[in-house]
């Protein structure tokens, strides 16, 4: 039978620096950590109780990507990163608002668990709907959706460090999944701040997820956004004389109240955004 101390060892070299765990998931790794095990183990601070059934190593430099991580790989929740978080992790999101708190954009059909805002007080973590008119991972062809980090354990003497992995949506997705939030959380101003440094998309894979995008307002935005800026990644995307195919819809979209109405696409925008000319200066293909 093991000893606390053979126990030690083994908690020390099987859970993570940085990534919470779940009981279910210790016992699952080695019969040895039964219910009787992991009281002693937390009755002699070996392991830090986060909530009822889950677990950090003490001392333990929590992050948000050990959290991220951790929800896909242990918890095996249906979240992904996505939205402004996704486009700043990949280089996009220099315009991020002032706030007391970072904010991590998570989106799929699981809820957030109860301890997770208590985990990181730094950190508001935010759950929305994945886009159904976008369609899940998989849905699209997966070279056309997301993209995978990993976030890495920490330096533990003797200890190679491993790495977690979590998924994320693409630059085209995530710029998409923004669009859905202006005019309400993102403003106008913002969106087209993004777009300013988005030179590379990829036409292939932004035209697979609008032929799948069954949402009216995010198309029509979204090519109002890309004509401001008139990136080469534009003219590889269908023709506005060919839009219909992609069902634009009929009649109006009022976006902004006392907004000006563009006629090509029939939704209104704030007046200030007539006057404004893009500071896209960047033209370059992708």
């Amino acid at each position: 039978m093991p000893t606390n101390a053979d126990r030690r060892q083994l908690l020390q070299n099987l859970v993570p620096d940085g990534l919470p765990v779940t009981r279910q998931w210790l016992a699952k790794q080695n019969p040895d950590f039964d219910r009787h095990a992991l009281d002693n183990l937390i009755k002699s601070r070996q392991l830090t109780p986060l909530a009822s059934g889950v677990y950090i190593r003490p001392g333990t430099h929590l992050t948000w990507q050990g959290v991220v991580a951790a929800l896909k790989t242990i918890f095996r929740t249906d979240l992904s990163v996505g939205g402004l978080t996704a486009l700043e992790l990949q280089g996009f999101a220099h315009y991020l608002p002032l706030s007391r708190k970072r904010m991590v954009h998570l989106y799929g059909k699981d809820a957030l668990p109860a301890w997770l805002q208590d985990a990181l007080p730094s950190v508001q973590f935010v759950r929305q709907n994945r886009l159904s008119s976008l369609g899940g991972s998989g849905l699209v062809n997966r070279e056309y959706d997301t993209n995978e980090r990993s976030f890495v354990d920490g330096d533990i003497p003797g200890q190679r460090a491993s790495a977690w992995p979590f998924t994320m949506s693409s630059p085209e997705r995530a710029y998409l999944e923004v669009l859905m939030d202006v005019p309400g959380t993102i403003s106008f101003e913002h969106a087209d701040q993004l777009l300013q440094g988005m030179t590379t998309l990829s036409p292939k894979r932004m035209e697979q997820l609008l032929r799948k995008c069954t949402n009216v307002k995010l198309r029509r935005l979204f090519y109002w956004m890309a004509e401001r800026h008139s990136y080469a990644w534009l003219k590889k995307l269908p023709k506005p004389e060919a839009l219909d195919e992609l069902g634009l819809g009929s009649g109006n979209r009022v976006l902004v109240r006392g907004g000006r109405l563009d006629p090509k696409y029939r939704i209104t925008v704030p007046e200030e955004m007539w006057t404004q000319p893009a500071l896209t200066t960047d033209k370059s293909d992708s």
